[in-house]
């Protein structure tokens, strides 16, 4: 893993400012549909640890524990089918996550969508979906450039 690799953001910077200013506009739609920081955030982490993006689940993890989310909670994410901490918007949305993930496999299944849907209003699903876009192609980017996930120093875990 340490062998140099493209870093898109730099290389290309304007693409990365458009994915940047995509991702700006998609929580914006979130705010304005009903999704809060702490369903948006673990949304990210999710989509983030299943798709192994280390760099992203870091920086989303940090935004979680600024909109409050727990530390015991933030563990549970990627076992939440075996935990009681999660609203059923929560795990809705982490199913949501979990097929916007691994969409190559079975799309979004009409058993997803239904059930899904029947917790979130059409406008709280769209903005959902955009946020699953959204992390999704940036774990991309992350993970092909490997960008770096140093230890965190003694003062910055404090």
């Amino acid at each position: 893993m340490t062998e140099t690799r493209v870093h898109l953001s730099k290389t290309e910077p304007t693409a990365y400012q458009a994915l940047d200013a995509f991702a700006k506009t998609v929580g914006q739609i979130c705010a304005a549909n009903g999704i809060d920081d702490r369903l948006k955030e673990i949304v990210m982490i999710h989509c983030s640890q299943l798709n192994g993006c280390a760099y992203c689940t870091r920086v989303h993890v940090d935004r979680a524990t600024a909109a409050g989310i727990d530390a015991d909670t933030m563990m549970q994410i990627a076992t939440w089918r075996e935990s009681d901490v999660f609203t059923d918007r929560e795990q809705a949305a982490l199913e949501l996550a979990e097929a916007f993930t691994f969409i190559s496999e079975d799309g979004i299944s009409d058993d997803v969508y239904n059930r899904v849907g029947a917790i979130f209003t059409e406008k709280e699903y769209a903005a959902l979906s955009w946020a699953c876009i959204s992390i999704n192609a940036f774990n991309r980017v992350v993970i092909a450039g490997r960008y770096p996930v140093p230890p965190r120093t003694p003062q910055a875990q404090a």
